[in-house]
């Protein structure tokens, strides 16, 4: 689609103090995000760590787990596992958003076609940032899994310490699944990056306020909602690692691809897309949402800086 080009005169690649500030305005949309939509998080890990569907426990639809989750465990049932996410806010936004920059600059001296640059760019953004989040997944999984009533779990920071404790702060402790976490933000970011630049310069721009921003809603939207499609089987292996394993005591998910190719085997290739629905619901808008934010700030921010 894309002719090989420079892209250093294709794709902008200033250097500017912007490409750091810009990424810190999308922290407060991101915050808002999380306190919305954390409960469909609550059930995408849910369904994913679920194994056995005859469980009268079970989860089967998204509604379901909800009335589920609410009669068991209570309102704060759905916040299980909240602290971790908002902790990493702040951390993640900057990685996500200023390492996007940095790569996409680096690539701008390549011959790389602009639509390959977004795309490795992404690629790069999200692996960097699934080394910093990851920590705070492995404590956000555990805590989301539990069932016990939100009074009677552990505190974040007292299930952290106990994670440290037992199994230290390496691939068996707080850093367990982290092959996984590269695999499911490095694919998520690769494809939401690559497909919003590349359509957005495709489908003209609108005068009209109101137009232009449904236009990059939309692609916003569907960005994040192809970026959950694709890195879908990664994110219920990260679960299975990082969650509860089946027999207690007993390591059964060990590696990314090994748990794939385990859940394929026992459960089908279907089992590689549980919680696809409550991921979508949540990441579809707020794919668009976060875009948006990150858009119009960085165009305030040139204008004015």
């Amino acid at each position: 689609m894309w002719a090989c080009v420079n892209t250093h005169h294709d794709v902008d690649t200033s250097e500017s103090p912007i490409v750091f500030i810009s990424s810190y305005p999308n922290q407060e949309s991101g915050l808002v995000e999380i306190c919305l939509m954390h409960p469909l998080d609550v059930v995408k890990t849910r369904f994913q760590v679920q194994r056995n569907v005859t469980d009268p426990q079970s989860y089967r639809t998204v509604r379901g787990s909800f009335q589920m989750i609410f009669r068991t465990e209570g309102l704060f049932g759905f916040y299980k596992g909240i602290i971790p996410p908002i902790l990493a806010e702040t951390p993640k936004r900057a990685v996500k958003f200023s390492t996007f920059e940095l790569y996409k600059k680096f690539l701008g001296y390549m011959s790389l076609s602009p639509g390959l640059t977004f795309l490795i760019a992404g690629l790069g953004s999200g692996l960097t940032e699934a080394v910093v989040v990851n920590p705070f997944e492995v404590v956000k999984v555990g805590l989301q899994v539990n069932r016990k009533l939100f009074k009677e779990q552990p505190s974040t920071f007292a299930y952290a310490r106990q994670i440290i404790k037992k199994e230290g702060l390496g691939f068996q402790g707080l850093n367990k699944g982290l092959t996984a976490t590269l695999g499911r933000h490095g694919i998520f970011n690769m494809v939401y990056f690559g497909f919003y630049h590349n359509v957005k310069n495709i489908i003209p721009s609108s005068k009209d306020p109101t137009l232009e921003f449904l236009r990059k809603f939309g692609i916003g939207f569907v960005s994040g909602t192809m970026g959950s499609v694709f890195n879908i089987p990664f994110d219920v292996a990260k679960s299975r690692i990082q969650g509860p394993q089946p027999v207690p005591g007993e390591i059964k998910y060990r590696s990314c691809f090994k748990t794939m190719e385990m859940i394929y085997r026992e459960e089908g290739i279907l089992a590689l897309y549980k919680g696809l629905v409550p991921k979508v619901m949540r990441l579809g808008p707020g794919g668009g949402v976060m875009l948006l934010v990150y858009e119009y700030t960085y165009a305030w921010l040139q204008e004015n800086w």
